[in-house]
């Protein structure tokens, strides 16, 4: 089964200092037919206007990754970590038995835009967890990218899930193959520009769903900007 989530279909939420919109239900945003895939809870695709953010607030028993398209993205947390993440980079924070953190635009003149990802993890309660990582994008070009894995392998984020995040990125004709076991259900979410997947035709905030989906997976660019497509492996 192929599950199509047209970006034209999610779920928005405007705050003067936030445009976001949801993948699946979150906050103010409810749509029973849309609380997540498998352990896939959130994906949102934030821009948050120069100077503005998320004031400190708290989280339980979640994974949550953050993927920076452009601009910068302040963080602070209860267990004394702070930094900014940077286009290229990926925050993994693990909010484990309770983490309190802040998440705010870096810059006083440009927009911050990112996706925020929430994955519920395979355990409960085990200590808040942070780290970050740069993945050089140019590295994707033509081939799949290990952003998050349960053992940190190939330089990955290591998450508390049975879970993979995989990132390519592909120019007009440029194509990337995975196989799918039927066992296990796949996430494809495109970031920016334009791919051809499954025979569909898909532009920046659309995503497919693949569901007991076997065989080979071909995932093309088109366009003249190239495509930057994340793949969530997940446990079914």
């Amino acid at each position: 089964m192929i599950v199509e989530r047209p970006a034209s279909a999610r779920g928005r939420v405007e705050m003067g200092w936030l445009d976001s919109r949801h993948t699946f239900s979150f906050g103010h945003y409810h749509d029973p037919r849309w609380m997540g895939f498998g352990p896939l809870r959130v994906i949102n695709e934030d821009r948050v206007a120069p100077g503005g953010g998320f004031a400190p607030h708290s989280h339980a028993n979640m994974e949550i990754l953050s993927v920076v398209l452009s601009g910068g993205l302040a963080h602070r947390d209860s267990t004394g970590t702070d930094g900014v993440i940077r286009p290229g980079e990926v925050q993994w924070m693990s909010a484990g038995h309770g983490i309190t953190h802040s998440e705010y635009n870096a810059s006083d003149a440009e927009p911050a835009h990112f996706l925020q990802i929430w994955i519920q993890p395979d355990r409960v309660n085990a200590p808040p967890a942070y780290a970050q990582a740069f993945f050089d994008p140019q590295a994707r070009r033509g081939r799949w990218q290990l952003l998050a894995s349960p053992d940190g392998g190939d330089g990955s984020l290591a998450i508390r899930q049975q879970a993979w995040l995989r990132a390519t990125r592909l120019g007009a004709g440029e194509s990337v193959e995975w196989t799918l076991d039927p066992a296990r259900r796949y996430w494809l979410h495109v970031a920016s520009g334009e791919a051809s997947v499954a025979g569909r035709e898909l532009g920046a905030g659309d995503a497919l769903g693949f569901v007991e989906e076997s065989g080979a997976l071909t995932v093309s660019g088109r366009g003249a900007e190239p495509a930057d497509v994340l793949l969530f492996d997940l446990p079914d």
